[in-house]
C-alpha cells in the first residue's frame, strides 16, 4: 500500500480503482497512519461495531461528540437499530449525511447534530415522535423538510448559524415547542403559522434579513423572549398589545420608524432595546409609562430628542442608555446622571407645569379681576340711571 492510500484508508473507509462497492477498513488495524489526536477517534467500521453492541445492549444514551474521525462523513444504516436510545450526541464532528433510518430511533427524545457539515435532512426526521430536543446549530442546512411539523413533542430547536432561506409553514404544528432559535442565517420572512406555536417561550431570529413580523406573533401569549437584532425591521406589528407575558424585547439593529402605542400593553416588559435604528426611530411611544416593571431601556443612536412626558412613571428604571441622541428634554447633562435622574427630572418638570396651569383654571388673572370689577360697576350705575329714568319712558 502506498502512503497516500494509507492516509486514505486510515479513515476507515477506501474503495478500489474500479470503482467497486466502499471497502470499510479499520484503522486500528494500521496505528501507524493515526496521528496520536486521532487515536481516540471512531472510524466508520468501529463505528458500526458500536451501533452493533449498543443495539444488543439496549443502550439509552450515546456520546459520540468528536470522536469521529474527520473522513467519517456519514453515519452507517444501522443507525436505526438503535430503538432504546433516548440521547444521541453526534456534535462537533464532520458528517454530511443523515440515513434514513435514523428515524427507527422511535424512543429518542435529544439528538445533538451542532458543528457539522449536514446540509439536507431526510424526511424521515420527522418520525422521531418522542424528541424533545434537536440541536441542529452550526450546519450547512438550507432547508428543513416539511415533515418536521411532525415532532410534536418537540420543545426546543435550535437552527442557527446555519443558510436558511424561510420556515416550513408546517412548524406550526409544534405546539409544544417552547424555544426557537434562528440566529444567523438568511431568513426574509416567517411564517404567519409561528402563531400557532402557542407554547413559544424564546423567539430568537438575530443576524437574519427579515423586513417585518408577522402580525400573528401577537397570538404567541406564552412568549417571553423576543430577539430580532440586526435585520431590516421597519415596524412592529400592532398586535403585541396582547404579549402580556413578554419579558424581553430586542429590535437593536433595524430600521424601525417607530415604536407602535400598543405595546405599551405588554406591562410584564423588562427589558426593551430599540437602539441603533439610526436616522430611522425618532420617538418613543407616549403611554411607555404603563410599563411600569420596566428595568432596562436601551434607545441608544438613534434621532430621538424628547422623551414623553410619561417616562416620569418608570419608577423601577435602573439602566438607561440615550446616548447619539439629539436630547432635549431631558437636557443631556442629566441624562448622564442615570436612569433614575431622567425619571425625577420628567416627573419634576410634569409638575411644574402643571402648577402653571393650574391658577389659570382655578383663578382669575388681574386683568380679568379688573374686568370684571368695571363691567359690574357699569350694571350698577346703569341700573340705577334706568331706575331714575323710568317716569321720563312711554
Amino acid at each position: 500500500m502506498t502512503k497516500s492510500k494509507a492516509k486514505l484508508y486510515a479513515d476507515g473507509v477506501g474503495t478500489n480503482s474500479g470503482f467497486a462497492k466502499p471497502q470499510i477498513v479499520d484503522s486500528t488495524l494500521n496505528p501507524s497512519v493515526t496521528s496520536g489526536q486521532d487515536a481516540d477517534k471512531r472510524s466508520l467500521i468501529r463505528l458500526a461495531s458500536l451501533i452493533e453492541a449498543s443495539s444488543k445492549k439496549g443502550t439509552k444514551e450515546l456520546n459520540l461528540q468528536n470522536k469521529l474521525l474527520d473522513q467519517v462523513e456519514w453515519l452507517p444504516d444501522s443507525i436505526g437499530k438503535l430503538s432504546t436510545l433516548i440521547t444521541l450526541d453526534l456534535s462537533e464532528n464532520r458528517l454530511a449525511v443523515l440515513p434514513t433510518t435514523i428515524g427507527g430511533l422511535a424512543s429518542l427524545t435529544k439528538l445533538d447534530l451542532h458543528s457539522n457539515r449536514i446540509s439536507e435532512l431526510p424526511d424521515t426526521i420527522g418520525n422521531l415522535f418522542s424528541l424533545v430536543i434537536l440541536d441542529l446549530r452550526g450546519n450547512q442546512l438550507s432547508s428543513l423538510p416539511t415533515t418536521i411539523g411532525r415532532l410534536l413533542n418537540l420543545e426546543e430547536l435550535d437552527l442557527s448559524s446555519n443558510h436558511l432561506h424561510q420556515l416550513p409553514e408546517s412548524v406550526g404544528s409544534l405546539r409544544k415547542l417552547k424555544k426557537l432559535n434562528l440566529e444567523t442565517n438568511n431568513v426574509d420572512e416567517l411564517p404567519h403559522t409561528i402563531g400557532q406555536c402557542t407554547s413559544l417561550q424564546e423567539l430568537r431570529a438575530d443576524y437574519n434579513r427579515l423586513k417585518a413580523l408577522p402580525e400573528a406573533v401577537g397570538r404567541i401569549e406564552s412568549l417571553e423572549v423576543l430577539s430580532v437584532r440586526y435585520n431590516n425591521i421597519k415596524q412592529l406589528p400592532t398586535t403585541m398589545s396582547s404579549l402580556l407575558h413578554l419579558r424581553e424585547l430586542d429590535v437593536s439593529f433595524n430600521e424601525l420608524e417607530s415604536v407602535p402605542e400598543s405595546l405599551c400593553f405588554a406591562t410584564s416588559l423588562i427589558k426593551i432595546n430599540v437602539g441603533n435604528n439610526f436616522a430611522d426611530l425618532r420617538s418613543l411611544p407616549r403611554s411607555i409609562g404603563n410599563l411600569e416593571n420596566l428595568e432596562e431601556l436601551d434607545i441608544s443612536n438613534n434621532q430621538i430628542r424628547v422623551l414623553p412626558e410619561s417616562f416620569r412613571m418608570l419608577t423601577n428604571l435602573r439602566v438607561l442608555r440615550v446616548e447619539e441622541n439629539p436630547l432635549e428634554v431631558p437636557p443631556r447633562q442629566i441624562a448622564e446622571k442615570g436612569a433614575q435622574a431622567v425619571v425625577q427630572f420628567m416627573a419634576d418638570l410634569v409638575a411644574n407645569k402643571d402648577v402653571k396651569v393650574q391658577p389659570t383654571k382655578q383663578k382669575k388673572t388681574w386683568a380679568q379681576r379688573c374686568f370684571f370689577s368695571r363691567s359690574n360697576k357699569r350694571k350698577r350705575s346703569g341700573l340705577d340711571t334706568k331706575t331714575e329714568a323710568a317716569p321720563f319712558q312711554k
